[in-house]
């Protein structure tokens, strides 16, 4: 979940942070539109009061929200030296001190200059630090600032957003939809710690010795190794995307009711375990599984395993934030392409969920017949629900918090590994650009397939139920793994209007794929 960025696969940046881009034109100010180095960051603790709450103060809601991204931007930053920070770590990413001025100038364009009505600090910058002015790969030879004056900057803007937070009226009543509940503030704070999610992506293409740690995820719990391969989604109609959510970006507006057919989805993403199965079988050398497009570029990119995954003898071990280690068997798959988890799928005899069953997986409640904010209900994302926050710098086994589990019975359909859908990023029927056409609108079409839930580096405030990502089906170098589905069997549609048999006992049997039983 990085930001959106000159759509061209070869430097385009992640297409889904919000805000994180110079508008086409300079908004009106009258807009009103419809740890110490080497530690890796922490996720901020609280309950109703923490910054993604949809209740509460939202001037307070917003200030939590925007310190805790800073907080882990100091972190990113502040963990590597000034040559990395100016260092090109992959064309495919921003040199870190860019990124790091980019979130300054970004908050003084919205929350200084037009939430604020205040000339700001340097509009004189706006210009290199507009990403659609500049892909990634031209940065490095730009005239930016130096770290000591990134910092300086990004400090000074920080100040003048305090003082316009404390005098403004973020009301949720407001008449101007941009500061009505502090939108713009947390439109901010998302863009900010969406792009901290950026930055650990560049910390992982960065060569050299480790300098972020973290604490492993717990284990996973005793019923993990028991759980059933799959889980029924029932079908019918459910509420998709939401009208409620106030800091809910464009592209997740409005809600609207969508029907799926019940379908078959896998308990858990699929793991490193199963995806070495695939490999081992000769996945990558069979053109059978892949798209036309998809063989084309496994050979030209000479693709035979997950980014960052290599061969030590009879083993897969893989590079980790500069630790090498053992490939876990039980932990979901990362760093695969959308081409690699259809390619997969096939191979399994099953598919890639459509972005629709993934929402309806994770959000509709049966009981209720309404969505939920997130699969465990509408309470803010905990330790106990979700991987999410940089708490940790890995994914959790497969199977972990039961807590956060849908009630269909999927288990970590938010946080951990963003998950690929078989789906093209495309509007919702209703759906209007705010505030700017550049967040999401020009991303719309076939070149760029839907993530959905998050991953371990994900911050709770830019993540929930609703939110939508995107990228390339090439991209390998985000945080992103997958589950597969399988439509109904004749007989399974059957018997389908009484769900209630088959989801508590056929999905044990698993699907009708060629790995089916068990999770690892």
């Amino acid at each position: 979940m990085t930001d959106p960025r000159t759509p061209h696969p070869d430097t385009a940046e992640n297409p889904a942070t919000p805000a994180s881009s110079t508008p086409s034109a300079t908004p009106s100010p009258h807009v009103a539109p419809a740890a110490p180095a080497g530690r890796a960051p922490a996720a901020p603790s609280g309950g109703p009061g923490r910054p993604d709450h949809p209740g509460g103060d939202p001037a307070a809601r917003a200030l939590a929200a925007l310190r805790a991204a800073r907080h882990r931007t100091g972190l990113l930053t502040d963990s590597v030296t000034d040559d990395d920070l100016v260092a090109q770590h992959s064309r495919l990413m921003s040199p870190l001190v860019w990124d790091l001025a980019h979130i300054g100038n970004q908050e003084e364009l919205w929350l200084v200059r037009e939430a604020g009505r205040r000339d700001g600090v340097r509009p004189d910058l706006d210009h290199l630090y507009d990403a659609f002015r500049h892909p990634r790969a031209d940065r490095p030879a730009l005239p930016l600032l130096g770290p000591a004056q990134a910092r300086a900057y990004v400090a000074e803007v920080r100040e003048e957003t305090l003082d316009v937070l404390s005098g403004i009226d973020t009301d949720p009543a407001h008449p101007e939809r941009l500061l009505k509940g502090g939108f713009v503030f947390g439109m901010l704070a998302q863009h900010e710690a969406q792009h901290g999610e950026t930055m650990l992506a560049t910390h992982q293409l960065r060569s050299g010795p480790a300098v972020l740690d973290a604490p492993a995820p717990p284990p996973a719990p005793a019923d993990a190794a028991g759980l059933p391969r799959e889980v029924l989604v029932p079908g019918g109609p459910f509420t998709m995307g939401t009208s409620t959510e106030p800091w809910a970006l464009d592209n997740e507006l409005p809600a609207h009711e969508v029907r799926v057919a019940p379908f078959w989805l896998d308990t858990v993403p699929v793991t490193n375990g199963r995806y070495a199965d695939f490999i081992d079988a000769g996945g990558y050398r069979d053109p059978r599984w892949w798209t036309p497009e998809g063989w084309r570029h496994v050979q030209d990119a000479a693709l035979t395993a997950p980014l960052f995954w290599s061969r030590d003898g009879d083993r897969w071990i893989r590079r980790r934030f500069g630790h090498v280690e053992a490939v876990p068997a039980d932990e979901p798959v990362v760093h695969v392409c959308w081409y690699e988890a259809d390619a997969y799928a096939r191979w399994a005899g099953r598919r890639l969920p459509t972005e629709a069953e993934w929402e309806k997986a994770a959000r509709f409640d049966p009981a209720s017949g309404r969505s939920r904010r997130y699969p465990w209900g509408d309470a803010d994302p905990g330790p106990e629900h979700a991987n999410l926050g940089q708490r940790h710098l890995r994914p959790a086994a497969a199977g972990s918090y039961p807590e956060g589990a849908a009630p269909s019975g999927a288990r970590q359909l938010i946080g951990d590994v963003w998950e690929w859908t078989s789906s093209d990023f495309a509007p919702y029927p209703g759906f209007a650009a705010f505030p700017y056409k550049e967040y999401s609108e020009v991303f719309f079409g076939p070149e760029y397939k839907v993530l959905r839930g998050g991953a371990f580096g994900v911050d709770p405030v830019a993540c929930r139920g609703t939110f939508r990502n995107w990228d390339y089906p090439i991209r390998r170098q985000i945080f992103a793994g997958f589950r597969t589905a399988r439509d109904l069997t004749d007989t399974e549609a059957r018997t389908a209007p009484g769900t209630a048999a088959i989801a508590n006992g056929a999905s044990r049997a698993g699907g009708s794929g060629a790995t089916g039983g068990g999770i690892v």
